[in-house]
């Protein structure tokens, strides 16, 4: 008898659980065929597909393998350290991503809401910033980035940089934002043009810019409600 461990090389290839993985996804696998794969290798006396089968039929399945101990493992014939901590680091992962819970995100309905959502952060800073808030078909909130610090300037304010970020969140939508640091929201020939800018690009590419605000001190401006989106 060969002494090399058998493999999932060593399973006919209808049976090997990677390729079926690969062909038709990891839905349409058994128990057993994802431990195996999990497993890696089985011994010279027996396939891994055989371990796994010998390892969920010592647990009663998956009700007593998900709190098994490296101790319970390792006394199996064929399962040393290095498989128990695999199979015990996948047990604790799938755990934690049941648990996983999406935090509530903030929804922006209004101008008003995304003002709410920056006012705090933006009116007080010395120099302008230009802000961008991707949004879900919920308009529930993925993330915000500063795209830029320091004069609004249409050179400066890339749609390729804007939306670059909108793509990589898979934002179905956009609010932009930019204080002024004198306190005063009036929007600038400059903002405008940006602002234009902005909504002929994201209607090539799929992405609606929502709005542009304009932040000043506990007060703001909306470019959509003044008509220039």
């Amino acid at each position: 008898m060969s002494n090399l461990n058998i493999t999932l090389k060593d399973v006919p290839k209808q049976d090997r659980p990677r390729e079926r993985l690969l062909e038709l996804g990891p839905k349409t696998l058994s128990n057993q065929e994802l431990l195996a794969i999990l497993l890696g290798t089985g011994s010279k006396e027996e396939s891994v597909v055989a371990l796994a089968q010998r390892i969920l039929m010592h647990f009663e399945g998956l009700s007593l393998l998900k709190d098994c101990t490296i101790e319970e493992l390792t006394a199996i014939k064929g399962i040393g350290t290095a498989k128990g901590v695999l199979i015990l680091s996948a047990i604790e992962l799938g755990k934690r991503m049941h648990q996983f819970k999406v935090e509530d995100r903030y929804v922006i309905r209004s101008p008003e809401d995304g003002a709410d959502f920056i006012m705090e952060e933006m009116r007080n800073l010395n120099q302008e910033h230009f802000v961008c808030i991707f949004l879900n078909t919920k308009n529930q909130v993925l993330h915000r980035q500063t795209i830029f610090i320091g004069s609004l300037n249409a050179s400066i304010v890339h749609p390729r940089e804007v939306f670059r970020e909108a793509v990589k969140r898979s934002a179905a939508s956009i609010i932009c934002a930019h204080n002024h640091p004198s306190g005063d929201p009036s929007p600038s020939q400059e903002d405008i043009h940006v602002t234009k800018r902005l909504v002929e690009c994201g209607k090539m590419i799929g992405i609606e810019l929502l709005d542009h605000l304009v932040i000043g001190d506990r007060k703001f401006v909306s470019l959509k409600e003044k008509g220039y989106l």
